[in-house]
């Protein structure tokens, strides 16, 4: 029985349990059908909220059962991840090479104030409150929206603002180095 904690089966632990095609297949249709599904929803990538991320474990869950087909080798694993890598190395080089491929994966900036004036349907598309485009103009110092020239919604869900007022040389230059 102790000698059974030591026994090592290379091959279980290498040889697939699900042949390679099938496994290539079934994580690209995961991963780009994911793709689709989350291209439709831009959300703030910069705050993660606890429902973003309770979506975020179960659509991998979720997805881990469609991608898997219950395999049990190193192998089959090692290829599902190496395949959902190279999805993602494709599509950011396809957006690359291809504008109009590019302007379809990375969404356009989405105007949210405009000379101090607020865009409220552009936030409604969104989904993202006035009390929530406050917060994000606070956080990049910006209490008073006359002072907003343009702000953007960008692609990755980032807010963007440009002011009326030039950035002041302390804000453009580095901070100082302390090695001596």
């Amino acid at each position: 029985m102790i000698a059974e904690l030591f026994t090592l089966d290379l091959a279980k632990i290498f040889t697939p349990s699900v042949s390679l095609p099938e496994t290539f297949v079934r994580g690209t249709c995961t991963y780009l059908g994911l793709f689709l599904l989350l291209r439709i929803f831009r959300r703030q990538t910069g705050s993660v909220g606890a429902a973003d991320l309770l979506v975020l474990v179960v659509i991998a869950d979720a997805a881990q059962n469609a991608m898997s087909a219950n395999y049990t080798s190193v192998t089959d694993g090692l290829l599902l991840v190496s395949t959902i890598i190279f999805w993602e190395y494709m599509v950011d080089a396809m957006a690359y090479h291809s504008p109009a491929f590019g302007k379809w994966i990375d969404r356009e900036p989405l105007l949210v104030v405009e000379n101090g004036e607020v865009h409220l349907e552009n936030l409604k598309e969104e989904l993202m409150t006035l009390d929530d485009l406050r917060s994000q103009l606070r956080q990049k110092g910006i209490d008073d929206l006359s002072l907003v020239k343009h702000s953007y919604i960008e692609g990755d869900g980032h807010i963007s603002v440009i002011t009326h007022f030039p950035p002041t040389l302390q804000q453009l230059t580095p901070p100082a180095s302390d090695a001596h």
